[in-house]
């Protein structure tokens, strides 16, 4: 009933076209030159809207986009169903018109019956899974947040057997949590397997948007709206792929080394003047309607990258003005670069590295993180590396 009572509007003002244009008996003249007047009404505000300011205060701006909220319900609820290389439909309705103090001071508690500001703007989703408490109970140092496909339960449980088993490091308080949306394929019973992981560990945070890798942006920046909203007073945070080594202990190290910034703060892999894949062929392609520079600002690679926490509530307010597009780290530093801010290198680098070659103890020793080929490696190599006896 809520999405009729949304488009009543738009469906009041069909009505009254359909109306005026039903041939009706004998017309009289004073008949006529209504319908005209009416259409003449009807060209003369969508000119406004198409070249004129003016259009922000108009009557029928309401209608409008209430019909375009419709619209667009289904590419909120199913936006990875829409190949990048069509237009994606990223209406920013309410971009330029809406005050900043008219943001949601809080997440919305329903399912979204249209596009807030844009298709990744952040509230325009809702946990249905989620451990508020995390926070309140103790102040952690640095915040892990893994961005993992609802089934992928191998990765989770080797990363709780691993680097995220750890609470306590360098004598910083540390927490890991998982960030899922909602399988394509999901159903009753793989969401109660979820429901019973999450109260035996209370590490899942699930939203309902679809998890898939084109929606790694809307992923990506409810992880940034769930930091802001539930777990502000962390001094750091990380995002972290669910494929990856990471030494904790040097993470914590380099946090703490004196010098590094406590606010506007983001570091990782930099990557410099990377250009925008348009191959159609391509996992990173991006059309040029979502992102019509050749090349992108300067960012962090998304394999795994850490940010001062005052930073995500900065990211989902500037993302309002930002047209999403479906490389999540570009984004971000699309964000940044809105921000008026840059990422910086790492104290060290080399410390943040991609891809491995064989295991070597001693290399895995001094890195922060590596990008690991299964969850079984991630195990073995965690267990060599914990054994006794110097890495070197």
């Amino acid at each position: 009933m809520g999405n009729v009572r949304s488009v009543s509007g738009a469906n009041g003002l069909k009505s009254q076209v359909v109306e005026i244009l039903t041939p009706q008996k004998k017309p009289s003249f004073h008949l006529w030159f209504k319908i005209l007047l009416g259409l003449v009404f009807l060209i003369l505000c969508f000119t406004l809207y198409s070249g004129s300011l003016t259009w922000t205060t108009s009557p029928l701006k309401g209608h409008y986009h209430r019909f375009l909220n419709w619209t667009n319900l289904l590419e909120v609820q199913f936006p990875d169903k829409i190949h990048p290389s069509t237009t994606v439909n990223l209406r920013e309705i309410e971009e330029t018109t809406q005050s900043h103090t008219e943001v949601p001071t809080a997440l919305p508690t329903a399912a979204p019956t249209g596009t807030l500001y844009h298709q990744a703007y952040a509230r325009n989703y809702h946990f249905i899974m989620n451990n508020p408490e995390v926070c309140k109970t103790k102040t952690p140092f640095l915040i892990l947040m893994v961005p993992v496909a609802p089934g992928n339960l191998e990765a989770r449980d080797a990363i709780r057997q691993t680097w995220g088993n750890l609470n306590l490091v360098q004598g910083e308080v540390v927490v890991t949590l998982f960030m899922l949306g909602v399988s394509k394929e999901a159903d009753v019973q793989q969401q109660e397997k979820l429901q019973q992981e999450n109260l035996q560990h209370q590490d899942l945070i699930q939203s309902n948007f679809i998890d898939s890798y084109l929606n790694l942006t809307i992923k990506t920046m409810v992880i940034m709206d769930w930091l802001a909203t539930f777990c502000p007073t962390a001094a750091y945070s990380m995002k972290i792929d669910s494929d990856m080594f990471l030494n904790i202990d040097n993470l914590v190290i380099m946090l703490r080394m004196p010098g590094i910034p406590q606010v506007n703060y983001l570091t990782g892999m930099l990557m410099w003047d990377r250009p925008v894949v348009r191959s159609l062929d391509s996992k990173w392609y991006v059309s040029e309607e979502m992102y019509p520079d050749p090349s992108y600002p300067t960012y962090t690679l998304g394999m795994g990258y850490v940010f001062s926490n005052d930073l995500p509530r900065k990211y989902v307010d500037i993302s309002m003005s930002i047209k999403p597009f479906n490389i999540e780290d570009a984004y971000i530093g699309m964000c940044m670069k809105k921000l008026g801010l840059e990422p910086t290198s790492p104290p060290n680098p080399s410390q943040f590295k991609a891809y491995a070659g064989e295991y070597n103890r001693c290399d895995y020793s001094q890195v922060i993180t590596y990008i690991l080929g299964s969850a079984k490696n991630l195990i073995d190599y965690w267990t060599d590396l914990k054994k006794p006896g110097p890495p070197c």
